[in-house]
């Protein structure tokens, strides 16, 4: 399943670019994550070309050394500089500092975290707990929660993120443009 999935996120060219410029990134820990990852796996069930509705590309680091905002911005900016002939929006978050923003954001707790998988792990919906890294000469993946409930099109309130209103707004939203998606919680 692992090599189908690493097939899948490759079609998308925005991805495959990304990944094929991975060392310029440098980041640590660095994962690329969540909605570029399913919804193209998504798009292609659907025979949809792979970077369709897909709004933004995010990539997760960690970087403990440095928890301040403005170092957050000094890597955006890095990411900025290697990626922006793609033409699309990449967000980089440092999975370190994610406590300090998430409660006034979302207003709900969130603990400190201690790599990069925690930040992945902790997403709304267990489908879409996903991300993928060169690794050597191929990739690394980390599902979490495995991907037959992403290929299965399963919805499901994440147990870590029980936030059971923006877990429904996040599903419907899902379900409007991809509607064989089933809510399951």
């Amino acid at each position: 399943m692992q090599q189908r999935f690493i097939a899948d996120v490759r079609t998308n060219p925005v991805n495959r670019a990304i990944l094929d410029r991975w060392e310029q990134l440098a980041l640590p820990d660095g994962w690329l994550v969540a909605g570029c990852l399913f919804q193209t796996v998504w798009n292609l069930h659907d025979g949809a070309a792979p970077q369709a509705q897909i709004k933004d590309y995010d990539l997760f680091y960690f970087d403990a050394a440095d928890l301040s905002e403005q170092a957050e911005m000094r890597v955006q900016s890095h990411v900025d500089g290697v990626l922006r002939d793609l033409g699309v929006v990449v967000e980089a978050k440092n999975q370190a500092r994610v406590h300090l923003w998430y409660p006034e954001y979302f207003g709900f707790d969130y603990p400190q975290l201690k790599n990069s998988c925690d930040g992945i792990d902790r997403y709304l919906v267990l489908s879409t707990c996903v991300g993928v890294r060169p690794h050597g000469a191929d990739f690394e993946t980390y599902a979490p929660y495995g991907l037959d409930i992403l290929y299965d099109g399963v919805l499901s309130p994440n147990p870590l993120t029980d936030h059971r209103e923006l877990f429904l707004a996040k599903a419907r939203s899902y379900q409007q443009r991809w509607p064989w998606l089933r809510i399951d919680g």
